[in-house]
Order: structure tokens, then C-alpha cells, then sequence
């Protein structure tokens, strides 16, 4: 029984472990005479895989957490921009947790 019970231990946790990317920093235009720094700002957007086919909020995940990252700050678009990403994945569901940094940029 207490054999059983290691195993069934260790095979919850291999099963529900998690990772996290290294950070990737993209490449973005200067800030522009007729624009000015409104400081660091980020944002968080989750999705889902079920099963490993039906995704939920997989395909806009990157586009929202940059999109809330540029409406925290109240600018127009983000500068100096560092993505990072977090998984973790179960028996049925797995979660992508995707994460935009950046100075926003505002006009004028």
C-alpha cells in the first residue's frame, strides 16, 4: 500500500508540473517627436487547452495581454517590449499564461 501510494504521488506530480519561458525582448520603434514615455506597464492574458484539441482563448492571448498592457498605462502602443510565458498542464486541462512588459507611449 505504501508503494502504491509513492507511485500514485509521484505520478500526480509529473502530471501537474509547470514551466516558464525565458524572456524574449522585441524589437520596437523609438519613441517619436510627437510622443512621450508614460512609464512601465504590463499585462496577463490566460488560455486553455482541454483534451489537447479544444482550445479556449488560445488564439487571442497574446493580442489582450498586449492590449491590456497599453490601457493600464492609457498610451497608444508599448515600447521596449518583453514577452514571457508560463504553462502548466494536467490530465484534462492545460493553461498558457502569457505576459507582455513594456514602456507605454502616448502622444503628445
Amino acid at each position: 500500500m505504501k508503494i502504491a501510494s509513492l507511485l500514485l504521488g509521484t505520478l500526480l506530480l509529473v502530471a501537474t508540473t509547470a514551466c516558464h519561458s525565458t524572456q524574449v525582448r522585441i524589437p520596437t520603434a523609438p519613441i517619436g517627436p510627437n510622443e512621450k514615455s508614460l512609464g512601465p506597464t504590463e499585462g496577463h492574458s490566460t488560455g486553455f487547452m482541454v483534451l489537447q484539441v479544444i482550445p479556449i482563448r488560445q488564439n487571442e492571448r497574446f493580442v489582450n495581454a498586449y492590449n491590456q498592457a497599453v490601457a493600464k498605462a492609457g498610451g497608444n502602443r508599448l515600447t521596449d517590449v518583453t514577452i514571457s510565458e508560463r504553462w502548466w498542464w494536467g490530465y484534462v486541462l492545460n493553461g498558457y499564461n502569457f505576459k507582455v512588459q513594456g514602456t507605454a507611449v502616448g502622444n503628445r
